[in-house]
């Protein structure tokens, strides 16, 4: 699972496929909550603010 900016996106979704051998589902964050689960404040990859959560 991969929370990401808009700038690794690619990034994620390329590792996904790489480890998991099947392509990611993705979500914008701001469509999707989860009530055990709050999103990470920064991407995965860098500071910025995340936008998608590719899982």
């Amino acid at each position: 699972m991969y929370v990401v900016c808009n700038q690794h996106l690619d990034n994620a979704i390329e590792e996904f496929v790489e480890v998991y051998e099947q392509p990611p589902d993705l979500y914008e964050l701001e469509a999707v909550s989860f009530t055990d689960w709050a999103a990470p404040k920064t991407c995965h990859f860098c500071e910025h603010v995340p936008k998608y959560l590719v899982v």
